[in-house]
């Protein structure tokens, strides 16, 4: 059976997580493998439709995605997961119940800075205006992972070049061969 993972880019919003999975994703299939990609934006719409921002509530959106993406894996596909999720606890909840070997995390380290400039939803300018409390960056934390497989930074690559270095780490790891 071929072995299944989950590869989860975490990073504030704006960062570029979904445009780097969107590209990862379609890499991954041109080879042949079966993926799914669960974007935070569309799982919140759907399976965590009703869920709010609070802690509790962002920790729950997080064990959601990582119980589906769990199942997935263990059925030997690929799933890519691109969502903020802020907090290290519940990152660290999620690599248990998708397994230590079977996730890779990436850090998409773009500097909030950088990320505010993207802000293609004016969520950034809504949050510093005090219109949305609690966002991930302004007035609510976002912990960066303490030990991310890779980090990456989308300032000396683009979205191409960086789905290159998560299949890089594929690659090394068994996951995927380079025909």
């Amino acid at each position: 059976m071929t072995r299944g993972c989950c590869i989860w880019l975490t990073g504030l919003s704006g960062a570029g997580k979904s445009t780097i999975a969107q590209v990862l994703a379609a890499h991954l299939i041109d080879a042949g493998r079966t993926v799914t990609l669960l974007d935070g934006d569309v799982v919140r719409t759907h399976l965590s439709r009703g869920l709010g921002f609070s802690k509790a509530d962002r920790d729950a959106n997080i064990l959601r995605i990582a119980f589906v993406a769990a199942e997935i894996v263990r059925h030997g596909g690929i799933v890519v997961v691109a969502a903020v999720s802020p907090y290290e606890a519940a990152r660290n909840q999620a690599r248990d119940m998708i397994g230590h070997d079977g996730l890779v995390l990436v850090h998409v380290a773009t500097p909030l800075a950088v990320c505010e400039q993207r802000d293609v939803k004016g969520l950034y300018a809504r949050a510093r205006r005090g219109e949305i409390t609690g966002f991930t960056g302004v007035d609510d934390p976002y912990e960066p992972p303490a030990s991310p497989d890779l980090a990456l930074t989308t300032l000396d690559c683009d979205a191409v070049e960086c789905a290159r270095r998560i299949e890089c780490v594929l690659e090394g790891r068994g996951f995927i061969s380079r025909s």
